[in-house]
């Protein structure tokens, strides 16, 4: 009996097996296939933006407006507006809610991008996504963000979320999020970045960023900028939304899980946008605000923000890649002790590198190295152009292979940074 019943177990447990290596399997050829056969900014840059909303309304339509059954916040910005999204969720999470996280790009798998309280959707909602709607996807010729909005949206939808956090992927105007009527818009602030789509000035790009400011909506700016303040009041104005601005605002100093101190300027933000929802008629104490301010990684599993991987020696990573972000984290670096700092690198080839490597320090060892993407900048040209900045080191063929001679070569007392880049990042994490 004791041999039947052992058998049965054995049995089940090869059926079990076989059904997640079949699941898995799927999954794996449903995200090949949105990589692989559609137009994605992170794989192939420029020829993957959209001019218009054409295609995400009518994948919304298509699919019901699911946008429309949820309430969200949207949030945008140069730098900080990940961490910012995963700062609301968290304490929105510590209020009781049913919170949806959406985000992007993902560090280590596709799921991570759609998340309710801090859970990454399951892989079979992805395949089955993709397959009920695969007919339409090719026919309308959506990109893999158009797609990933729709999937984003449809899942809240479906697990009536109680509400949504919603990060804008690129500028804000044309971004396929942008079909949302949120209950607050938030900018970070502005930076240089993605200048080839969004114009070469501040005042361009924040006009992008202020294109989710919608009509009767309060929208809160991080960080305020003089250069561009009347811009943000003049669109408020005519939309007819209350501004505020979290740095004039929030004056006092609250603790957080995340370690980078640029995290002070989203954690303003964060903090105005709670005050804001509380007025709304949210009922979200004080308590609570802080708490998850808190466990912001422990309530939403966030990575790659001023993380630490090891003690001796000290490994540090960060996601931080334009001038702005840049330069906070370097910033930072110089305060911590160290005998020899060692400076795993690797950037995509659309960086300007000119206004980048200026801001890195000369007294280092580098190990230049290409994130495993289309668009990852040959080790070479990055070796090459860094030496002209006096930014000493070698070149390897992959960025597990410069973290792991970087480890060889560092001693217990010695400081490992790895960045430059998020897909450098997610290859470590």
């Amino acid at each position: 009996m004791m041999k039947k019943n052992l058998s049965k177990e054995v049995n089940q447990q090869n059926l079990k097996f076989k059904n997640q290596h079949s699941t898995l399997s799927v999954y794996q050829q449903t995200i090949n296939w949105m990589f692989s056969q559609l137009p994605m900014y992170q794989r192939q840059g420029k020829t993957a933006f959209k001019k218009d909303l054409t295609n995400i309304l009518a994948f919304s339509k298509y699919l019901g407006n699911p946008e429309t059954k949820i309430k969200t916040i949207h949030v945008a910005g140069t730098n900080g507006k990940g961490s910012t999204s995963h700062l609301l969720a968290s304490i929105l999470q510590e209020s009781g809610l049913k919170v949806g996280l959406y985000t992007s790009p993902h560090l280590k798998c596709f799921t991570e991008r759609v998340r309710i309280n801090g859970k990454p959707i399951r892989k079979n909602c992805v395949i089955n996504f993709i397959k009920r709607n695969k007919t339409f996807l090719e026919k309308q010729g959506l990109s893999f963000f158009e797609m990933t909005v729709g999937l984003a949206f449809d899942n809240f939808a479906r697990k009536k979320v109680d509400i949504a956090i919603i990060e804008v992927g690129l500028g804000g105007r044309l971004d396929s999020t942008n079909i949302i009527n949120p209950l607050v818009s938030v900018i970070t602030n502005i930076g240089f970045d993605h200048t080839q789509f969004l114009g070469n000035t501040l005042k361009k790009i924040a006009f992008e960023k202020a294109g989710i400011i919608k009509s009767n909506t309060p929208v809160i700016i991080g960080e305020k900028q003089e250069e561009i303040v009347s811009l943000f009041k003049d669109i408020a104005n005519k939309n007819n939304a209350t501004i505020y601005f979290a740095s004039d605002l929030i004056t006092a100093n609250y603790p957080t899980s995340l370690k980078g101190n640029y995290q002070k300027n989203n954690v303003k933000t964060a903090v105005q946008t709670i005050k804001i929802l509380n007025e709304l008629g949210y009922h979200i104490s004080e308590e609570q605000l802080k708490k998850g301010l808190l466990k912001v990684v422990e309530n939403t599993n966030l990575k790659g923000r001023w993380q630490i991987l090891n003690n001796k020696p000290k490994v540090i990573c960060d996601t931080a890649h334009n001038t702005e972000g840049l330069h906070y984290v370097l910033d930072q670096l110089k305060n911590e002790k160290h005998n020899k700092l060692h400076v795993v690198l690797g950037v995509v080839s659309d960086k300007n590198l000119d206004t980048i490597l200026p801001l890195f320090p000369k007294k280092a060892i580098y190990y230049f190295c290409k994130p495993d993407i289309q668009r990852g900048l040959d080790t070479e040209t990055l070796k090459n152009k860094a030496f002209k900045f006096d930014l000493i080191g070698n070149s390897y063929s992959s960025v597990e292979e410069a973290y792991k001679i970087a480890k060889k070569n560092a001693s217990n007392n010695d400081l490992i940074y790895i960045g430059g880049s998020t897909f450098v990042v997610a290859e470590i994490v």
